[in-house]
Protein backbone atom coordinates (compact mmCIF):
# COMPACT_ATOMS: atom_id res chain seq x y z
CA UNK A 1 0.00 0.00 0.00
CA UNK A 2 1.33 3.42 -0.96
CA UNK A 3 2.28 5.85 1.82
CA UNK A 4 1.24 9.48 1.22
CA UNK A 5 2.66 11.91 3.79
CA UNK A 6 1.29 15.44 4.05
CA UNK A 7 3.52 17.92 5.88
CA UNK A 8 1.20 20.46 7.52
CA UNK A 9 -2.52 20.43 8.30
CA UNK A 10 -3.40 23.97 7.27
CA UNK A 11 -5.79 24.94 4.47
CA UNK A 12 -4.02 23.17 1.61
CA UNK A 13 -2.98 20.15 3.68
CA UNK A 14 -6.40 19.69 5.29
CA UNK A 15 -8.31 19.91 2.00
CA UNK A 16 -5.79 17.67 0.23
CA UNK A 17 -6.13 15.00 2.94
CA UNK A 18 -9.92 15.39 3.00
CA UNK A 19 -10.12 14.96 -0.78
CA UNK A 20 -7.78 11.96 -0.80
CA UNK A 21 -9.91 10.22 1.83
CA UNK A 22 -13.00 10.66 -0.34
CA UNK A 23 -11.35 9.47 -3.55
CA UNK A 24 -8.92 6.71 -2.56
CA UNK A 25 -9.90 3.21 -1.56
CA UNK A 26 -8.64 1.85 1.76
CA UNK A 27 -6.30 -0.56 -0.06
CA UNK A 28 -4.88 2.03 -2.48
CA UNK A 29 -2.94 4.25 -0.10
CA UNK A 30 -2.59 5.41 3.48
CA UNK A 31 -2.64 9.16 4.12
CA UNK A 32 -0.57 10.55 7.00
CA UNK A 33 -0.81 14.18 8.14
CA UNK A 34 1.97 15.58 10.32
CA UNK A 35 1.20 18.78 12.22
CA UNK A 36 1.93 20.01 15.76
CA UNK A 37 -1.66 21.20 16.20
CA UNK A 38 -4.69 18.88 16.19
CA UNK A 39 -6.73 21.36 14.17
CA UNK A 40 -6.76 23.50 11.06
CA UNK A 41 -6.96 27.21 11.84
CA UNK A 42 -9.45 29.16 9.75
CA UNK A 43 -7.29 32.29 9.76
CA UNK A 44 -9.81 34.75 8.22
CA UNK A 45 -11.76 34.42 11.48
CA UNK A 46 -8.81 35.36 13.72
CA UNK A 47 -9.48 39.14 13.62
CA UNK A 48 -13.05 38.44 14.75
CA UNK A 49 -11.75 36.12 17.46
CA UNK A 50 -9.72 39.05 18.82
CA UNK A 51 -12.94 41.08 18.93
CA UNK A 52 -15.02 38.26 20.42
CA UNK A 53 -17.32 38.11 17.38
CA UNK A 54 -16.28 34.49 16.73
CA UNK A 55 -15.60 31.91 19.43
CA UNK A 56 -12.00 30.68 19.39
CA UNK A 57 -13.07 27.03 19.10
CA UNK A 58 -15.12 27.83 16.02
CA UNK A 59 -12.04 29.11 14.16
CA UNK A 60 -10.35 25.74 14.75
CA UNK A 61 -11.43 22.78 12.63
CA UNK A 62 -10.64 19.44 14.27
CA UNK A 63 -8.47 17.21 12.08
CA UNK A 64 -9.61 13.99 13.77
CA UNK A 65 -13.28 14.82 13.43
CA UNK A 66 -13.05 15.28 9.65
CA UNK A 67 -10.11 13.06 8.64
CA UNK A 68 -11.56 9.74 9.77
CA UNK A 69 -9.22 7.42 7.86
CA UNK A 70 -5.98 9.40 7.84
CA UNK A 71 -3.16 8.73 10.28
CA UNK A 72 -2.55 11.91 12.27
CA UNK A 73 0.84 12.52 13.86
CA UNK A 74 1.20 15.30 16.42
CA UNK A 75 4.65 16.66 15.72
CA UNK A 76 6.83 19.00 13.71
CA UNK A 77 8.74 18.03 10.58
CA UNK A 78 12.35 19.15 11.08
CA UNK A 79 13.87 17.73 7.91
CA UNK A 80 12.93 16.50 4.44
CA UNK A 81 15.24 14.17 2.47
CA UNK A 82 13.29 13.42 -0.64
CA UNK A 83 16.21 11.57 -2.20
CA UNK A 84 15.73 8.93 0.52
CA UNK A 85 11.93 9.38 0.72
CA UNK A 86 12.13 10.18 4.43
CA UNK A 87 11.17 13.02 6.74
CA UNK A 88 12.32 13.65 10.32
CA UNK A 89 9.51 14.12 12.81
CA UNK A 90 9.89 15.77 16.20
CA UNK A 91 6.89 14.61 18.25
CA UNK A 92 5.27 16.69 20.95
CA UNK A 93 6.96 14.43 23.49
CA UNK A 94 9.83 12.05 22.83
CA UNK A 95 12.82 11.69 20.55
CA UNK A 96 12.96 12.55 16.85
CA UNK A 97 12.33 9.73 14.41
CA UNK A 98 12.27 9.14 10.67
CA UNK A 99 9.14 8.46 8.66
CA UNK A 100 9.28 6.90 5.21
CA UNK A 101 6.88 7.68 2.38
CA UNK A 102 6.20 7.03 -1.27
CA UNK A 103 4.49 10.35 -2.08
CA UNK A 104 5.22 13.64 -0.33
CA UNK A 105 2.88 16.64 -0.10
CA UNK A 106 4.40 19.80 1.40
CA UNK A 107 1.81 22.23 2.76
CA UNK A 108 3.74 23.36 5.83
CA UNK A 109 2.44 26.93 5.71
CA UNK A 110 4.31 30.16 6.24
CA UNK A 111 5.57 31.66 9.48
CA UNK A 112 5.40 35.27 10.65
CA UNK A 113 8.23 37.33 9.18
CA UNK A 114 10.34 39.05 11.82
CA UNK A 115 13.27 41.43 11.83
CA UNK A 116 16.11 42.08 14.31
CA UNK A 117 14.20 44.77 16.19
CA UNK A 118 15.25 45.24 19.84
CA UNK A 119 12.49 44.06 22.17
CA UNK A 120 10.45 42.32 19.45
CA UNK A 121 10.78 38.82 20.89
CA UNK A 122 10.09 40.02 24.44
CA UNK A 123 7.07 42.26 23.91
CA UNK A 124 5.27 41.51 20.62
CA UNK A 125 2.68 38.87 19.81
CA UNK A 126 1.67 37.53 16.39
CA UNK A 127 -1.76 37.00 14.85
CA UNK A 128 -1.44 33.72 13.01
CA UNK A 129 -2.90 31.21 15.46
CA UNK A 130 -6.04 30.94 17.58
CA UNK A 131 -4.02 31.12 20.81
CA UNK A 132 -2.57 34.46 19.76
CA UNK A 133 -5.96 35.92 18.85
CA UNK A 134 -7.39 34.88 22.22
CA UNK A 135 -4.40 36.32 24.08
CA UNK A 136 -4.71 39.65 22.25
CA UNK A 137 -8.37 39.96 23.22
CA UNK A 138 -7.71 39.01 26.84
CA UNK A 139 -4.77 41.38 27.16
CA UNK A 140 -6.82 44.31 25.89
CA UNK A 141 -9.69 43.57 28.25
CA UNK A 142 -7.34 43.07 31.20
CA UNK A 143 -5.67 46.38 30.35
CA UNK A 144 -9.07 48.11 30.53
CA UNK A 145 -9.69 46.63 33.98
CA UNK A 146 -6.27 47.74 35.20
CA UNK A 147 -6.49 51.21 33.66
CA UNK A 148 -9.91 51.83 35.20
CA UNK A 149 -8.43 51.37 38.68
CA UNK A 150 -5.56 53.82 38.08
CA UNK A 151 -5.53 57.63 38.13
CA UNK A 152 -4.81 59.41 34.82
CA UNK A 153 -1.12 59.28 34.05
CA UNK A 154 1.68 57.53 32.16
CA UNK A 155 0.81 53.98 33.25
CA UNK A 156 -2.84 54.40 32.32
CA UNK A 157 -1.85 55.78 28.90
CA UNK A 158 0.48 52.82 28.36
CA UNK A 159 -2.24 50.30 29.16
CA UNK A 160 -4.64 51.94 26.71
CA UNK A 161 -2.11 52.14 23.86
CA UNK A 162 -2.23 49.42 21.20
CA UNK A 163 0.27 49.08 18.33
CA UNK A 164 -0.07 46.92 15.23
CA UNK A 165 2.97 46.55 12.98
CA UNK A 166 2.12 45.55 9.41
CA UNK A 167 -0.55 46.91 7.05
CA UNK A 168 -1.50 43.74 5.19
CA UNK A 169 -4.87 42.02 5.51
CA UNK A 170 -4.08 40.34 8.81
CA UNK A 171 -2.82 43.54 10.41
CA UNK A 172 -5.53 45.87 9.12
CA UNK A 173 -8.39 43.47 9.89
CA UNK A 174 -7.05 42.72 13.37
CA UNK A 175 -6.45 46.41 14.01
CA UNK A 176 -9.93 47.42 12.87
CA UNK A 177 -11.67 44.70 14.87
CA UNK A 178 -9.72 45.44 18.07
CA UNK A 179 -10.38 49.16 17.68
CA UNK A 180 -14.08 48.38 17.32
CA UNK A 181 -13.97 46.23 20.47
CA UNK A 182 -12.13 48.88 22.49
CA UNK A 183 -14.59 51.58 21.44
CA UNK A 184 -17.53 49.39 22.44
CA UNK A 185 -15.93 48.59 25.80
CA UNK A 186 -15.83 52.26 26.80
CA UNK A 187 -19.57 52.10 27.51
CA UNK A 188 -18.83 49.67 30.35
CA UNK A 189 -15.96 51.74 31.77
CA UNK A 190 -17.22 55.17 32.84
CA UNK A 191 -13.80 55.83 34.42
CA UNK A 192 -12.22 55.90 30.94
CA UNK A 193 -12.76 58.18 27.95
CA UNK A 194 -12.27 57.74 24.24
CA UNK A 195 -9.52 60.36 24.23
CA UNK A 196 -7.39 58.05 26.34
CA UNK A 197 -7.42 55.27 23.73
CA UNK A 198 -4.37 55.35 21.47
CA UNK A 199 -4.32 52.90 18.52
CA UNK A 200 -1.30 52.92 16.16
CA UNK A 201 -0.95 51.06 12.85
CA UNK A 202 2.62 51.10 11.49
CA UNK A 203 3.38 50.19 7.86
CA UNK A 204 6.79 50.41 6.17
CA UNK A 205 5.30 51.03 2.73
CA UNK A 206 3.41 54.09 1.58
CA UNK A 207 0.04 52.34 1.61
CA UNK A 208 -1.87 49.54 3.34
CA UNK A 209 -3.78 46.56 1.93
CA UNK A 210 -1.65 46.03 -1.21
CA UNK A 211 -4.25 43.61 -2.62
CA UNK A 212 -6.72 46.47 -3.16
CA UNK A 213 -6.29 49.56 -5.33
CA UNK A 214 -4.71 52.83 -4.25
CA UNK A 215 -8.01 54.68 -3.77
CA UNK A 216 -9.72 51.96 -1.70
CA UNK A 217 -6.53 51.66 0.37
CA UNK A 218 -6.50 55.40 1.01
CA UNK A 219 -10.19 55.26 1.97
CA UNK A 220 -9.40 52.61 4.59
CA UNK A 221 -6.71 54.86 6.09
CA UNK A 222 -9.13 57.79 6.28
CA UNK A 223 -11.81 55.54 7.79
CA UNK A 224 -9.47 54.34 10.54
CA UNK A 225 -8.26 57.86 11.26
CA UNK A 226 -11.84 59.14 11.58
CA UNK A 227 -12.29 56.53 14.29
CA UNK A 228 -9.34 57.97 16.21
CA UNK A 229 -6.57 55.69 14.98
CA UNK A 230 -3.04 56.81 14.09
CA UNK A 231 -1.80 55.31 10.79
CA UNK A 232 1.96 55.64 10.23
CA UNK A 233 2.87 55.06 6.56
CA UNK A 234 6.42 54.91 5.19
CA UNK A 235 7.45 54.22 8.76
CA UNK A 236 9.54 51.47 10.33
CA UNK A 237 9.86 50.29 13.91
CA UNK A 238 13.34 50.96 15.27
CA UNK A 239 12.90 49.50 18.74
CA UNK A 240 10.38 47.87 21.05
CA UNK A 241 12.72 47.59 24.03
CA UNK A 242 10.92 47.72 27.39
CA UNK A 243 7.62 48.07 25.54
CA UNK A 244 8.53 51.52 24.23
CA UNK A 245 7.80 51.90 20.52
CA UNK A 246 10.41 53.94 18.66
CA UNK A 247 9.48 54.78 15.05
CA UNK A 248 11.64 55.91 12.17
CA UNK A 249 9.66 59.16 11.90
CA UNK A 250 10.92 60.14 15.35
CA UNK A 251 7.76 59.39 17.32
CA UNK A 252 8.05 57.40 20.56
CA UNK A 253 5.43 56.07 22.97
CA UNK A 254 4.88 53.28 25.49
CA UNK A 255 2.48 50.57 24.34
CA UNK A 256 0.81 47.98 26.54
CA UNK A 257 -0.07 45.71 23.61
CA UNK A 258 2.11 45.22 20.52
CA UNK A 259 0.90 42.96 17.68
CA UNK A 260 3.35 42.01 14.92
CA UNK A 261 1.79 41.20 11.53
CA UNK A 262 4.57 42.33 9.20
CA UNK A 263 4.07 39.70 6.50
CA UNK A 264 4.95 36.03 6.05
CA UNK A 265 8.18 34.11 5.59
CA UNK A 266 8.73 30.64 4.19
CA UNK A 267 8.67 27.83 6.73
CA UNK A 268 12.27 27.10 7.88
CA UNK A 269 11.93 23.38 7.14
CA UNK A 270 11.31 24.21 3.49
CA UNK A 271 14.15 26.61 2.78
CA UNK A 272 16.72 25.38 5.33
CA UNK A 273 16.12 21.68 5.97
CA UNK A 274 14.97 20.17 2.69
CA UNK A 275 16.60 18.90 -0.49
CA UNK A 276 13.66 20.08 -2.62
CA UNK A 277 14.25 23.02 -5.01
CA UNK A 278 13.38 26.51 -3.72
CA UNK A 279 13.44 29.95 -5.34
CA UNK A 280 15.14 33.12 -4.14
CA UNK A 281 12.35 33.73 -1.61
CA UNK A 282 12.73 30.29 -0.07
CA UNK A 283 9.49 29.01 -1.64
CA UNK A 284 9.23 25.59 -3.25
CA UNK A 285 9.50 25.64 -7.03
CA UNK A 286 6.16 24.26 -8.23
CA UNK A 287 4.65 23.60 -11.63
CA UNK A 288 1.15 24.66 -12.55
CA UNK A 289 -0.11 21.12 -11.82
CA UNK A 290 1.28 21.48 -8.24
CA UNK A 291 4.11 18.99 -8.75
CA UNK A 292 7.46 20.15 -7.40
CA UNK A 293 9.90 21.11 -10.15
CA UNK A 294 10.02 23.16 -13.32
CA UNK A 295 8.59 22.54 -16.75
CA UNK A 296 11.77 20.76 -17.83
CA UNK A 297 12.82 19.10 -14.58
CA UNK A 298 10.22 17.29 -12.49
CA UNK A 299 10.85 16.04 -8.96
CA UNK A 300 9.00 12.70 -8.89
CA UNK A 301 6.50 11.94 -6.12
CA UNK A 302 6.68 15.44 -4.62
CA UNK A 303 3.78 17.90 -4.53
CA UNK A 304 3.29 21.26 -2.83
CA UNK A 305 0.75 24.05 -2.42
CA UNK A 306 -0.18 26.92 -0.14
CA UNK A 307 1.97 29.64 1.35
CA UNK A 308 5.24 27.70 0.94
CA UNK A 309 4.85 27.08 -2.78
CA UNK A 310 5.51 29.41 -5.70
CA UNK A 311 2.47 28.30 -7.72
CA UNK A 312 2.21 29.84 -11.20
CA UNK A 313 -0.86 32.03 -11.56
CA UNK A 314 -2.29 31.01 -14.93
CA UNK A 315 -5.22 33.39 -14.50
CA UNK A 316 -2.98 36.44 -14.23
CA UNK A 317 -2.16 38.52 -17.32
CA UNK A 318 1.30 39.21 -15.87
CA UNK A 319 3.93 36.78 -17.22
CA UNK A 320 5.64 34.78 -14.49
CA UNK A 321 3.11 35.78 -11.81
CA UNK A 322 2.48 33.50 -8.83
CA UNK A 323 -0.69 33.03 -6.83
CA UNK A 324 -0.92 35.24 -3.75
CA UNK A 325 -0.68 33.41 -0.40
CA UNK A 326 -4.27 33.59 0.82
CA UNK A 327 -7.02 31.23 1.93
CA UNK A 328 -8.90 31.56 -1.37
CA UNK A 329 -6.02 29.94 -3.28
CA UNK A 330 -4.86 27.51 -0.56
CA UNK A 331 -8.27 25.87 -0.24
CA UNK A 332 -8.65 25.40 -3.98
CA UNK A 333 -5.05 24.24 -4.38
CA UNK A 334 -5.65 21.61 -1.70
CA UNK A 335 -8.66 20.31 -3.61
CA UNK A 336 -6.72 20.25 -6.87
CA UNK A 337 -3.85 18.45 -5.11
CA UNK A 338 -6.15 15.63 -4.06
CA UNK A 339 -7.58 15.22 -7.57
CA UNK A 340 -4.16 15.32 -9.24
CA UNK A 341 -2.54 12.86 -6.83
CA UNK A 342 -5.36 10.36 -7.34
CA UNK A 343 -5.13 10.80 -11.11
CA UNK A 344 -1.37 10.29 -10.99
CA UNK A 345 -1.66 7.13 -8.88
CA UNK A 346 -4.24 5.67 -11.24
CA UNK A 347 -2.39 6.58 -14.42
CA UNK A 348 -4.76 9.38 -15.31
CA UNK A 349 -4.13 12.93 -16.48
CA UNK A 350 -3.30 15.65 -13.97
CA UNK A 351 -4.64 19.16 -14.54
CA UNK A 352 -3.12 22.59 -13.98
CA UNK A 353 -4.34 24.75 -11.15
CA UNK A 354 -6.17 27.82 -12.41
CA UNK A 355 -8.39 30.11 -10.39
CA UNK A 356 -9.53 33.63 -11.17
CA UNK A 357 -9.81 35.74 -8.05
CA UNK A 358 -13.29 36.29 -6.66
CA UNK A 359 -12.13 39.66 -5.36
CA UNK A 360 -10.82 40.70 -1.96
CA UNK A 361 -12.88 41.53 1.09
CA UNK A 362 -11.79 42.75 4.51
CA UNK A 363 -13.50 43.50 7.79
CA UNK A 364 -12.57 46.78 9.49
CA UNK A 365 -14.63 46.27 12.64
CA UNK A 366 -18.26 45.63 13.47
CA UNK A 367 -20.41 46.87 10.58
CA UNK A 368 -17.44 48.13 8.57
CA UNK A 369 -15.65 46.55 5.63
CA UNK A 370 -14.31 46.92 2.12
CA UNK A 371 -14.67 44.73 -0.98
CA UNK A 372 -13.01 45.06 -4.37
CA UNK A 373 -13.41 43.00 -7.53
CA UNK A 374 -11.52 44.57 -10.40
CA UNK A 375 -13.00 48.08 -10.65
CA UNK A 376 -15.99 47.36 -8.42
CA UNK A 377 -15.48 48.70 -4.89
CA UNK A 378 -18.03 48.34 -2.07
CA UNK A 379 -17.51 49.99 1.30
CA UNK A 380 -19.04 50.02 4.75
CA UNK A 381 -21.88 47.80 5.97
CA UNK A 382 -22.58 46.01 2.65
CA UNK A 383 -18.91 44.99 2.36
CA UNK A 384 -18.91 43.81 5.99
CA UNK A 385 -21.98 41.66 5.32
CA UNK A 386 -20.28 40.25 2.22
CA UNK A 387 -17.22 39.40 4.33
CA UNK A 388 -19.32 37.50 6.84
CA UNK A 389 -21.39 35.78 4.18
CA UNK A 390 -18.38 34.63 2.18
CA UNK A 391 -16.46 33.25 5.13
CA UNK A 392 -19.36 31.46 6.77
CA UNK A 393 -19.81 29.66 3.45
CA UNK A 394 -16.08 29.00 3.11
CA UNK A 395 -15.38 27.59 6.59
CA UNK A 396 -15.36 23.77 6.39
CA UNK A 397 -18.35 21.67 7.47
CA UNK A 398 -21.97 22.60 8.16
CA UNK A 399 -21.36 22.09 11.85
CA UNK A 400 -18.85 24.99 11.91
CA UNK A 401 -21.08 27.19 9.74
CA UNK A 402 -24.03 26.75 12.10
CA UNK A 403 -21.93 27.38 15.22
CA UNK A 404 -20.49 30.61 13.79
CA UNK A 405 -23.90 31.82 12.62
CA UNK A 406 -25.37 31.10 16.06
CA UNK A 407 -22.73 33.25 17.77
CA UNK A 408 -23.30 36.10 15.31
CA UNK A 409 -27.08 35.99 15.78
CA UNK A 410 -26.71 35.89 19.56
CA UNK A 411 -24.41 38.92 19.49
CA UNK A 412 -26.89 40.79 17.30
CA UNK A 413 -29.51 40.50 20.06
CA UNK A 414 -27.40 40.68 23.22
CA UNK A 415 -24.24 42.50 22.14
CA UNK A 416 -20.62 41.54 22.70
CA UNK A 417 -19.60 39.22 25.53
CA UNK A 418 -17.09 41.43 27.36
CA UNK A 419 -15.38 38.88 29.58
CA UNK A 420 -11.62 38.43 29.86
CA UNK A 421 -10.24 34.96 30.54
CA UNK A 422 -6.59 35.98 30.72
CA UNK A 423 -6.16 33.86 33.86
CA UNK A 424 -6.53 30.66 31.82
CA UNK A 425 -3.02 31.34 30.48
CA UNK A 426 -1.76 30.68 34.03
CA UNK A 427 -4.27 28.11 35.33
CA UNK A 428 -2.23 26.99 38.37
CA UNK A 429 -1.73 30.42 39.94
CA UNK A 430 -4.80 30.29 42.15
CA UNK A 431 -3.95 26.76 43.30
CA UNK A 432 -0.28 27.50 44.00
CA UNK A 433 -0.93 30.73 45.92
CA UNK A 434 -4.00 29.36 47.73
CA UNK A 435 -5.56 32.78 47.37
CA UNK A 436 -2.70 34.55 49.19
CA UNK A 437 -2.63 38.11 47.79
CA UNK A 438 1.10 38.48 48.47
CA UNK A 439 3.42 38.06 45.52
CA UNK A 440 6.02 35.29 45.53
CA UNK A 441 9.03 36.23 47.66
CA UNK A 442 7.16 38.62 49.95
CA UNK A 443 7.21 36.19 52.84
CA UNK A 444 4.43 34.29 54.64
CA UNK A 445 1.02 35.80 55.12
CA UNK A 446 0.38 37.50 58.44
CA UNK A 447 -1.02 35.32 61.17
CA UNK A 448 0.71 32.17 59.91
CA UNK A 449 3.35 30.35 61.89
CA UNK A 450 5.90 27.83 60.73
CA UNK A 451 5.15 24.25 61.55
Amino acid sequence: MREIVIVGGGYAGFYAAWGLEKRLGAAEARVTVVDPRPYMTYQPFLPEVTAGSVEARHAAVSLRRHLRRARLISGTVTGIRHADRTITVRPTDGADYELRYDTLVVTAGAVTRTFPVPGLAQHAIGLKHVEEAVAIRDRLMTAFDQAASLPPGAERRRLLTVTFVGGGFSGVEGFGELLSLATAMLKSYPELSGDELSFHLVEARGRILPEVGDKPGAWVVRSLERRGAHVHLDTQVRSLADGRVVLSDGEEFDSGLIVWTAGNASNPVVHNHSDLPVDERGLLVVRADLRVGTGGELVPDAWAAGDDAAVPDLASPVPGAHTVPNAQHAVRQGRRLAKNIVADLRGGRVKDYRHSSLGVVATLGLGRGIFQYRRIVIKGLPAWLMHRGYHVLAVPSWERKIRVLTVWLTAAFFGRDLVSLASVQHPRDAFVTSGDPRRPGEGPASGRTAA
